[in-house]
């Protein structure tokens, strides 16, 4: 048993990270790394989320949710901006807690990021679907239901325009770092365009008797969920959430960044700051439009809201440019979740194939090919309501683990990891304020997200029970030389 305690806690070398990702190229740099990050965060959940929490939650106060959400994202942030910068790791929370914490804690973190990642390029795939069937019926285009709908929803076979957008990205992210930077660069700025032309022509429209009352009375609903008062605010953020995982995008490709020490946290940082005034402004608009009731069940409000307040030609630019622009957030999560893949495959926790550099385009191509597949299953099979619930789970626990993982890895700056570029300020009161925040919205998130990351929990134990602890290749390492040496 103490070996066994003495496995799982086994802190890594941060040199060896070092020198299994050296295979990586770095060329990434600050400009990359915000359009990364705000094209993650500024995805399909500023499109569809606003509405979504409107009408289920917080009525017109979604605005607070999104800013409740985003202190809490802004505390985890500054963590994960510190972390980025002394260790640049592919792999993001999993390497860095597998140093500061050890294996198994790394793998706990790890497993819960992968579920996050998997599930979000799934939401945002959906809810591109839905934004382009959204965008193409009013030219009289539309999908057998069969086509249109995964198997889980009345009359629906598979999400067949899911299944080819994720194809489609894992086409683009297979040309290269450099490459896909480009593409996503540009798809950035005319994404950010669309939601400042929406901002813009929504507030011609706003009637603020909408507003009234911005907080509504508190109810619970048929689902057994809050609706209006504090208690409805609280169950926004807690779906909200999900909104803001772009900035682990960021740090999960850190290993190809230039000069990490400044890239990484200008970049997690910035593209927060950016993303939380886009999607405030947003809510804001479109709850001052039309009453939050008429958003219910609507995967596509801002072109909805848009078409019925009289701009049907800008409506269908817009969503031209949000389905378009979408496929940034694609990129982001396909990236990192390919690395976070690739980064277990490194270290033996999962099949080691996953951890192969290809030679020619120096990228892990088997950890592509396989986020990719899991992600086509679960995309074109779960509708997007049933995936929105799940994301934030898997993504808070890690953000949790990070926050904490401040206090260790302030003992080791300067000694056996680089002294990072960026501090977290109002040390030591901060990474505990983003622990007890994370933890406070996962005990807002509903009961289904929590049985799900139970189970996901549970099977993440067992395979590192069965495999991963076997296979690990610092223990396989620290086998070898035990046996050399009786």
């Amino acid at each position: 048993m103490a070996n066994l305690f003495k496995r799982m806690n086994r802190k890594e070398d941060p040199s060896v990270y070092e020198q299994k990702d050296s295979n990586l190229v770095r060329s990434l740099t600050t400009k990359d790394f915000l359009a990364l990050g705000v094209g993650t965060i500024v995805s399909t959940a500023i499109f569809t989320l606003p509405g979504i929490v409107a009408a289920n939650n917080a009525g017109p106060a979604v605005t607070i949710s999104f800013l409740l959400a985003a202190i809490v994202a802004g505390l985890v942030a500054l963590s994960y901006a510190e972390m980025a910068s002394a260790m640049p790791f592919a792999g993001s929370a999993y390497s860095w807690i597998n140093v500061v914490f050890g294996e198994f804690w790394g793998w706990v973190a790890g497993w819960a990021l992968l579920a996050e990642y998997f599930i979000a390029v799934s939401f945002v795939a959906a809810g591109l679907s839905a934004n382009f069937r959204g965008l193409i019926a009013p030219l009289g285009i539309n999908f057998p239901t069969y086509l249109a709908n995964p198997v889980s929803a009345k009359g629906g076979l598979v999400d067949i325009c899911t299944v080819v957008v994720i194809l489609i990205v894992m086409f683009l992210i297979t040309r290269g770092d450099k490459q896909t930077s480009r593409v996503e660069n540009v798809l950035v700025i005319l994404k950010v365009a669309a939601v400042l032309v929406f901002i813009v022509v929504g507030a011609t429209a706003i009637h603020f008797a909408n507003y009234v009352p911005f907080i509504p009375a508190h109810h619970v609903n048929a689902d057994g969920t809050n609706f209006g008062g504090f208690s409805g605010i609280y169950a926004g953020v807690s779906v909200i959430f999900l909104s803001y995982i772009g900035f682990d995008s960021i740090a999960a490709n850190s290993a190809e960044a230039k000069n990490p020490q400044k890239t990484m946290p200008r970049g997690i940082i910035g593209s927060l700051v950016i993303a939380v005034t886009l999607f405030v402004a947003v809510s804001l608009v479109l709850v001052g439009m039309f009453k939050y009731t008429n958003y219910a069940g609507n995967a596509e409000p801002v072109g909805w809201a848009l078409r019925q307040a009289g701009h049907p030609i800008v409506a269908s630019v817009v969503q031209i440019i949000a389905v378009v622009g979408m496929f940034t957030a694609l990129i982001g999560m396909m990236m990192a979740g390919s690395r976070l893949l690739y980064s277990f495959g490194r270290d033996g926790m999962l099949p080691k194939f996953l951890g192969k550099i290809n030679k020619k385009s120096h990228l892990p191509l088997n950890a592509i090919i396989t986020m990719t597949v899991i992600s086509v299953v679960i995309g074109a099979f779960l509708t997007f309501t049933f995936l929105s619930q799940l994301i934030s789970a898997g993504t808070l626990i890690a953000f949790m683990f990070v926050s904490i993982g401040i206090y260790p890895l302030r003992k080791r700056e300067g000694k056996d990891i680089n002294m990072p570029g960026f501090k977290e300020p109002f040390f030591p009161v901060m990474p505990a304020l983003g622990f007890i925040a994370s933890l406070a919205v996962f005990w807002g998130l509903d009961n289904d997200a929590k049985i799900y990351a139970l189970v996901w929990f549970i099977i993440g134990m067992v395979i590192y029970f069965v495999y991963g602890m076997h296979h690990n290749t610092r223990n396989q390492q620290a086998e070898v030389k035990s046996n050399d040496n009786e």
